[in-house]
């Protein structure tokens, strides 16, 4: 079983994305969660860019253990300079040095001949060895170069020190057989190939970057650079976490292994989603919203009965806690009958029948059907009780410079009774009444407001959702008055909440 190295670029060519910057705090927190993630080398920066770049490679090159700390730098001693500056207290620092070996690029961006490059890379080179042993070259767009200049290039490389030799595909641009082609070709004709470690750096530009990677390790490289998330200039990189649970789940094909703690892997991307602010989309593989999530009715009959039919790889082995039956219009009657137990209602055939068509029915009307849609329909299948909480009246005075106060008064099992509270505003104060006076014990986890009519006289509807226990519950509440309306949306899920837990305590 061969090893693959993980180069992590998320601090460096993934900030880069529009909308991924990071300060100093966030880039050290996202670099710590790398090594818990187990990644080999975490390239944290480019030290020449800014002050700031440089300050943060540096602290994560003191303060983070356990991976090595790359930083990036062209191939001039001023870059290499700045780069070993930053990163030299590292445990196992790594210059990180490019330089360009297209004719397009050496032409129209560098102004250079091929000679002046191939000897600007060796220089480079030279000069990182003189500073450490732990030196990677790439050559900047690499697959839109003529392969025996890049050959000549490469030799002379590891000729000069370099211990890693990355290959990138810098703008998308090759497919995987031929990205396979080159690999073999570069392992043939250059003949120190043997005393580097061969890296690949793929960008998404086509949509390849994972599968482009895949035929790189399949050809024989041993260094992969990626992002959590993908996340990278244009279109972005290769996925991180794409590829290594690719490996994995198909360990018997590539025959490679990784040091990554699978684990951490959706971890790892909530919190890149949480720094950032920018989130992965719903079907993304591996760490999405909808990746271990099933509505078709043939899907989750399968995943009942044994979760391999529809899932190649465990929730639980990348993070998750479990998988998701998501029900909707293509639920399936067992779907509904194992979301109903988890619920603690076991319907006879007939009731469990009726249920199954009014869920049908709903879920014509919304895209997803909640466990609270569930309970309200087997509710109106089961005449649903008195409500225990009634509003009869509640005063809010707000004033320019002092806390909003508010008065309710509710009827409770019969019982009249009255409260008051403060809060930031009257929404809030009326619910810290609210809450006091039931008794309830859980968290306003959601709270919505919409316009259903239009004009001054609109009349509102708020949504909020109450969490207890480990339970979720929605209430809904409607009027022209938006107070009115969040005090009723409250009530209405308290009262939901208590009769759900009557019905299953038989009450």
């Amino acid at each position: 079983m061969d090893y693959v190295k993980i180069f992590d670029t998320t601090l460096r060519d993934g900030e880069q994305s529009p909308g991924c910057s990071m300060d100093i705090d966030e880039k050290l927190r996202m670099a710590r969660q790398l090594a818990k993630l187990g990644v080999d080398i975490i390239e944290a920066g480019f030290p020449i860019a800014s002050k700031g770049d440089f300050a943060a490679v540096q602290r994560i090159a003191r303060e983070v253990e356990g991976s090595s700390v790359a930083g990036l730098s062209r191939a001039t001693p001023k870059d290499i300079d700045a780069c070993w500056g930053a990163i030299q207290e590292a445990e196992n620092p790594r210059i990180h040095t490019f330089l360009a070996t297209s004719d397009l690029h050496i032409k129209h961006k560098l102004g250079k001949t091929r000679d002046q490059v191939l000897e600007a890379a060796v220089l480079a080179v030279q000069h990182a060895r003189s500073y450490t042993e732990n030196v990677e070259f790439s050559a900047e767009d690499a697959t839109r170069s003529d392969w025996d200049f890049l050959a000549q290039v490469v030799e002379a490389a590891i000729a000069a020190g370099a211990t890693t030799v990355n290959i990138p595909d810098t703008v998308g641009y090759t497919i995987p057989q031929e990205y396979g082609r080159l690999i073999r070709f570069l392992k043939e004709k250059v003949p120190n190939i043997d005393k580097t470690v061969l890296s690949v750096h793929c960008h998404n530009d086509l949509g390849l970057a994972v599968a482009n990677s895949l035929a790189a390790i399949e050809a024989g490289v041993r260094q992969v650079e990626c992002t959590i998330n993908g996340i990278g200039e244009r279109a972005g990189n290769a996925s991180l976490e794409e590829i290594v649970m690719t490996l994995k789940v198909r360990r018997e094909l590539f025959h490679c292994d990784t040091r990554i703690h699978t684990e951490q892997l959706y971890h790892t991307s909530k919190l890149l989603t949480l720094i950032t602010g920018v989130a992965v989309q719903p079907n993304k593989a591996v760490v999405g919203e909808n990746a271990f999530a099933h509505e078709s009715g043939v899907h989750q009959d399968g995943m009942l009965k044994n979760s391999m039919t529809y899932e190649i790889m465990t929730p639980e082995s990348v993070g998750w806690t479990q998988s998701k039956l998501v029900l909707g219009k293509h639920s399936g009657r067992h779907a509904i009958r194992a979301r109903l137990k988890e619920l603690g209602y076991e319907l006879p055939e007939a009731e469990l029948e009726k249920a199954f068509e009014a869920f049908k029915a709903l879920a014509d009307k919304k895209k997803e059907i909640f466990d609270d849609d569930l309970e309200v329909i087997l509710s109106e299948q089961h005449n649903m009780s008195e409500d225990r909480f009634v509003l009869k009246n509640y005063q809010v005075v707000s004033e320019l410079d002092g806390s909003p106060k508010a008065e309710v008064t509710l009827i409770i099992d019969g019982k009249e009774v009255t409260g008051h509270d403060s809060g930031d505003g009257p929404v809030e104060a009326s619910y810290k009444v609210v809450k006091a006076l039931s008794g309830f014990n859980g968290e306003l986890s959601r709270f919505n407001i919409n316009a259903i009519t239009g004009g001054a006289d609109a009349q509102g509807e708020v949504s909020v959702t109450l969490k207890d226990d480990g339970r979720e519950v929605r209430g809904v509440g409607l009027d022209t008055d938006i107070i009115k309306a969040s005090i009723k949306a409250y009530l209405n899920a308290l009262n939901r909440a208590a009769h759900f837990k009557a019905k299953r305590e038989g009450i």
